[in-house]
């Protein structure tokens, strides 16, 4: 699956995420990445411990957890907590897939990755170069959204950021375990709970088939869902 989620921050929050990052301290992504990816992964990212890092990461959850649209695809279990990356100078990241379980630093808790997600905090006229690109994903050819931003996608699938050869390319990106693992049965659950919002609108919310229906995604979350 591959959703465009179109404003998670607003321009005036993304104005902010900037101003901070601004004045961070940068070091090479190559600190971070995993021993295949060593090669692969040319970039700076911020420091995961950094004050800077964990308000702007905070914002984020937070963001992410009153977000309906989000919360409805992703049906999120646990969240990594959001890194920060920035890519220039003809930086890049080839292609490769993300790990499938990810420990999370400083506790004892890890990350199934069933989604990966990218939010944007430059615009697109900011920075030549620097396209997501997702193999296999229709839809996933060259994405390049505006600040604020951002775009979910199956974790399962080779994916790249092409290299920036104008300009820098600033975004935050993490990884979803859903409480339903199965990619389908997701979708599924997606595109019910899209049907029962949108008859909701029209419908009064008391309507015997839209109780039906909600029963039935209820029952089929309760179903499929790991906890």
């Amino acid at each position: 699956m591959l959703l465009i989620i179109e404003n998670l921050l607003t321009k005036d929050e993304v104005k902010q995420f900037r101003a901070y990052m601004a004045q961070a301290v940068w070091e090479p992504g190559i600190k971070t990445a995993g021993t295949l990816a060593r090669s692969a992964k040319q970039n700076l990212q911020l420091d995961d411990a950094s004050e800077v890092a964990t308000g702007l990461r905070n914002h984020i959850l937070r963001k992410l957890g009153s977000h309906p649209l989000f919360i409805s695809a992703a049906l999120p279990g646990k969240i990594y907590p959001p890194k920060f990356n920035c890519y220039k100078d003809g930086g890049t990241y080839g292609t490769h897939i993300d790990s499938a379980i990810m420990p999370v630093p400083g506790t004892n808790m890890s990350v199934r990755g069933d989604l990966s997600a990218t939010l944007f905090l430059s615009e697109p006229d900011e920075y030549v170069g620097g396209e997501l690109e997702i193999d296999g994903v229709q839809g996933g050819e060259g994405i390049k959204l505006a600040a604020g931003d951002m775009v979910l996608y199956s974790s399962g699938f080779e994916h790249r950021v092409n290299p920036v050869v104008k300009g820098a390319r600033y975004a935050s990106f993490f990884w979803i375990e859903s409480y339903v693992r199965d990619e389908k049965n997701r979708s599924t659950l997606f595109e019910l709970d899209q049907t029962i919002q949108q008859l909701t609108q029209k419908l009064d919310a008391g309507d015997k088939d839209v109780l039906k229906l909600t029963g039935i995604y209820h029952n089929l979350l309760r179903s499929w869902a790991t906890t």
